[in-house]
């Protein structure tokens, strides 16, 4: 499972008990918000797309989108989504529990939005359509393996 490579990946940190887990869906930004009563907002998601032959995770704010224009003048090619099989493919996550952490493929590099910045503290998700942790920024880039703050959302 892979909720169960996220939690053996924060074992390194000592935070793999700080996982949690939900008896609901949190799949989606608004089930996460309402699984963690809070606002959606304050939700990490996780977006993967294609560039050449590597993945790029974006983990930005739950009220966000991609902006297409600061995509292309960052990556310097249009934005174009992964399927969800080749989202399991590069990650080893499925759509609902993408995130960054406990990624074993070295074609996935992992960025951060300054979307997510105006927070203390935000949930990604940890593998599974039930799951996240509450991190800071810090924490998030500093786990994710972040290559850095970028600002393609709008």
């Amino acid at each position: 499972m892979s909720i169960d490579k996220v939690r053996e990946y924060f074992k390194q940190y000592n935070m793999q008990n700080q996982i949690l887990e939900f008896e609901v869906s949190s799949a989606t930004v608004e089930l996460a918000a309402k699984a963690l009563n809070t606002e959606p907002a304050r939700i990490a998601k996780t977006l993967s797309f294609k560039l050449d032959e590597i993945c790029i995770l974006i983990v930005c704010a739950g009220d966000v989108r991609i902006d297409n224009k600061k995509y292309k003048a960052h990556f310097h090619s249009k934005a174009r989504m992964l399927s969800p099989e080749e989202v399991i493919k590069f990650t080893g996550h499925a759509i609902g529990g993408v995130c960054p952490f406990g990624i074993e493929n070295n074609n996935v590099k992992v960025y951060t939005d300054i979307s997510l910045q105006r927070f203390k503290t935000i949930f990604p998700a940890c593998g599974s359509s039930n799951s996240a942790i509450e991190l800071t920024c810090e924490d998030l880039y500093k786990y994710s393996e972040s290559l850095g703050w970028i600002d393609v959302c709008s």
